[in-house]
């Protein structure tokens, strides 16, 4: 995991897996995703251009969902 607030993000997953997100969380749900390399810059860009938003923040909850899995996964194997 590339030193992201792994809290942070489920915090975050969960408010805009919920709708209940701002649009400042969202942005920080998104440059998370970003830093730890599980969004690529392209779809940052679209996301910041307002380009599919919806789709893309749709796919940013799944591999959200696959990122905190995926740590979970590692410290039960540790």
């Amino acid at each position: 995991m590339n030193n992201i607030n792994l809290q942070k993000l489920l915090s975050l997953s969960q408010k805009v897996q919920s709708g209940k997100a701002t649009k400042d969380q969202t942005d920080e749900y998104m440059s998370l995703l970003l830093q730890n390399k599980s969004i690529t810059a392209k779809q940052y860009s679209d996301y910041k251009s307002n380009r599919n938003v919806d789709d893309i923040v749709n796919a940013a909850v799944v591999i959200g969902g696959i990122v905190l899995l995926g740590y979970l996964l590692g410290k039960l194997t540790e």
